[in-house]
């Protein structure tokens, strides 16, 4: 985009930025003709930050420094409009101020100088405008006055196809038959066989404890020096529903394999974050009753699929009296694991008791059937050129 001297026929440096374009406009006389400029400015850092060209510029007659002023602030850089449209309006010198870019000066003291007063610059027009709402609420109350929606990475994610749409005839149809129909049906009861990688150490031990609390009708067996193959093959003729098999690499938890029997499917996630029930603080310890299942935010179709395959872990006709609670929170693709009870303190109020353990889940693969790292069919795979940007997420 050229800026306001180049369209009239100017030649002016600009220093590979729009900001310095308008601002090379700007000339130090005129800075000492504004009524209302900031206390905090200075001639010779406005002078500094303008960088205009002497040059290039020999031949040709600028100018008035009105014209020039008015060119400036109607430029169109992202700055310029952002602060145009806010509802307080700033003084012109504070205005360019805030499209400076510090980082295109090359003397660091300048630099430094420059960044702080831009820095004041934006905290007064943050402090104005929180006040002008507060009055305005004062005034005319709350609903006077539009509350911006706060954008984060899970609100403007990016379109996906695949997303599901609430009451879904075709999803609903394919999840009545698929391979957990039948635990959320009630026709079958989950049966969990939990293992580790050969030679597992102390935390493994403690973290297969407290797993054994978590699901109701689990079961450990020691790796030993059984392939995955044999341990499936085990597992199927004594009607196991679920195998995982948590990974260990120099004492860390890093990794669960899940596989879904008889027919499968295979999942493989990165675990992160694990925290033990003993190293919660204000920990309960949990009960035998059957927990509560609740399965958050997996929208797409990978992510329903996914979700009941986590949910099939666990009983779908929970205990109220015992109060628990297993939740599997998706966000941003990662998977929270958290154990609760709820407490009531009396008949309106309510709080949680963490029970543990903790973790985080991230998914890598997903496999058709059983386990099989030669020949075996993807579902899914994460591949780093899929990571396109920050708000793409496939859950």
């Amino acid at each position: 985009m050229q800026c306001e001297a180049e369209r009239e026929g100017q030649s002016v440096r600009t220093s590979g930025t729009e900001g310095l374009c308008d601002l090379s406009l700007v000339t130090v006389s005129s800075i000492h003709s504004f009524s209302h400029i900031p206390y905090f400015l200075s001639p010779n850092i406005f002078q500094f930050a303008i960088m205009s060209s002497k040059g290039k510029s020999r031949g040709t007659k600028r100018k008035s420094d009105a014209d020039s002023n008015n060119g400036a602030s109607s430029s169109s850089t992202p700055a310029a409009s952002a602060s145009s449209s806010s509802s307080v309006s700033l003084p012109a010198a504070t205005s360019a101020l805030l499209r400076i870019q510090p980082s295109q000066i090359k003397n660091k003291a300048k630099r430094q100088e420059l960044w702080l007063k831009v820095k004041s610059a934006k905290e007064t027009a943050k402090s104005k405008e929180k006040k002008k709402r507060k009055k305005d609420i004062e005034e005319n109350g709350p609903d006077a006055v539009a509350v911006k929606k706060q954008k984060t990475l899970d609100n403007t994610r990016e379109a996906d196809e695949t997303i599901v749409a609430e009451n879904d005839e075709e999803v609903v149809a394919d999840e009545s038959q698929d391979e957990f129909s039948r635990y959320f049906s009630g026709e079958a009861t989950p049966k969990i066989i939990i293992t580790s990688s050969p030679n597992p150490s102390k935390i493994m031990y403690e973290f297969i404890s407290d797993l054994l609390h978590v699901f109701p009708n689990s079961f450990y067996y020691a790796r030993k020096n059984f392939t995955i193959q044999q341990i499936l093959t085990a597992a199927r003729k004594r009607d196991y529903t679920d195998l995982l098999i948590f990974n260990e690499d120099k004492k860390t938890i890093n990794a669960l394999t899940h596989v879904h029997l008889p027919e499968g499917p295979t999942a493989y996630y990165k675990l992160t974050n694990l925290v033990l029930s003993k190293d919660i603080p204000g920990h309960g310890r949990p009960t035998s009753h059957r927990p509560e299942v609740i399965i958050n935010n997996f929208t797409t179709r990978l992510g329903h699929r996914v979700g009941r395959m986590l949910a099939s872990l666990l009983h779908q006709e929970p205990n109220f009296v015992g109060r628990r609670v297993v939740t599997f929170h998706n966000q941003r693709d990662f998977i929270f694991f958290r154990h609760h009870r709820y407490i009531f303190e009396n008949k309106e109020k309510a709080r949680l008791q963490p029970l543990g353990p903790q973790f985080t889940l991230k998914l890598r693969w997903l496999q058709h059937g059983l386990f099989d790292s030669q020949q075996g069919e993807m579902e899914w795979i994460h591949k780093k050129e899929m990571d396109t940007s920050r708000r793409r997420f496939f859950l």
